[in-house]
């Protein structure tokens, strides 16, 4: 009898450390995507900040925010010496000024030349009836002189006064070709000086936009930090004044391995707790997943073809949008560690 429950036991502790083992074997070898949650400690709270740079230089004479200062959209963030700017804008309504009166002066000129070009067509008209006169007239004092009757003398005036009327026909017709040229020449230059005042409407435009660079506002609603700008000091061109951090669009970039992501998809929920608020647990969703590791875009990626060859497994970034109307999110600033856990059994939304 004894003999049976010891033989029983045996076998009962075999089968046992059978399972064990089975189970381990199953455990270290199932993959890691088959989990029904995916989590990691490589995360953190971040933000889609704004630099603002300006657009004109010049001594900076206004400073409108403080450091950590939250602002809405539109606030006066920095103000810079515009008198420069408004001298460029003056001079350019100048140019406009100046353009619109050469634009009037060349159209009077234009209408007087019309008046001037129908009085030389009419000058033309005068000079062919005069000629045609003088034509008869030669003819007839022509015939005169061949039959006797006319004099010589009478039939030389008829034909100088007939050359003279002929000349006359032409020097009218010169000036009728020449009041039509200079109506040409006027045109072009009416189209120049439109031309000069398209360009300096274009140049007026540039000075304004200038002058409204000079007032510089918030592009978003965001608290300021890195705040570089100084009543007295330069500001230059493309040089970052001050950031805007936008704490209301903050959300959460995690960098998973790739062997836990063949599961992960765009809309699972995600429990997220942050390092510096113990207790509080935020609610997300994955919004989006990298399209490489971090590593691809390193200007000297890692990978290399010779023997020595070691394998290391990526991390690949997604990014984890927080749900609107948590309280405990208004604590949150940028740089702070998370944890999220991405429930990849759950039906995405």
């Amino acid at each position: 009898m004894t003999m049976k429950i010891q033989l029983s036991f045996r076998l009962a502790a075999s089968l046992i450390a059978a399972a064990a083992l089975l189970g381990a074997f199953l455990i270290l070898n199932r993959p890691e995507s088959a989990a029904s949650e995916q989590a990691t400690d490589d995360a953190y709270v971040q933000a889609d900040f704004t630099v603002i740079v300006p657009q004109v230089a010049g001594i900076i004479t206004r400073v409108d925010v403080a450091d950590h200062q939250e602002v809405e959209i539109g606030a006066p963030l920095v103000g810079i010496d515009e008198r420069d700017l408004l001298i460029a804008v003056e001079n350019a309504a100048a140019h406009i000024a100046s353009a619109q009166a050469a634009i009037k002066s060349l159209q009077a000129q234009l209408d007087r030349q019309q008046s001037l070009i129908a009085q030389a067509r009419a000058a033309v008209d005068a000079s062919y009836a005069n000629l045609r006169l003088a034509q008869a007239e030669r003819d007839r004092f022509t015939n005169l002189a061949r039959d006797g009757s006319g004099t010589l003398q009478a039939r030389q005036q008829a034909e100088a006064q007939w050359a003279i009327q002929r000349a006359a026909r032409e020097r009218d017709q010169a000036g009728l070709r020449s009041a039509k040229q200079q109506s040409a020449i006027l045109e072009a230059e009416l189209e120049k000086a439109r031309a000069s005042l398209l360009a300096a409407k274009a140049e007026k435009a540039a000075a304004d936009l200038n002058l409204s660079h000079a007032r510089i506002a918030a592009p978003v609603a965001g608290v300021v930090a890195q705040k570089k700008a100084r009543v007295g000091g330069y500001a230059r061109v493309g040089e970052a004044l001050l950031t805007l951090v936008p704490l209301n669009a903050l959300y959460v970039e995690a960098h998973f391995r790739e062997t836990q992501l063949a599961r992960v998809r765009v809309g699972q929920p995600v429990d997220i707790t942050i390092d510096a608020l113990p207790g509080a647990r935020l609610k997300g969703r994955v919004e989006s997943l990298g399209p490489a590791s971090g590593v691809s875009f390193s200007p000297v990626p890692p990978h290399n073809a010779t023997g020595n060859f070691t394998k290391i497994t990526q991390r690949l970034p997604v990014r984890i949008r927080l749900e609107p109307g948590q309280e405990a999110a208004r604590r949150l600033r940028v740089g702070m560690s998370a944890r999220p856990v991405i429930d990849v059994a759950a039906r995405k939304s």
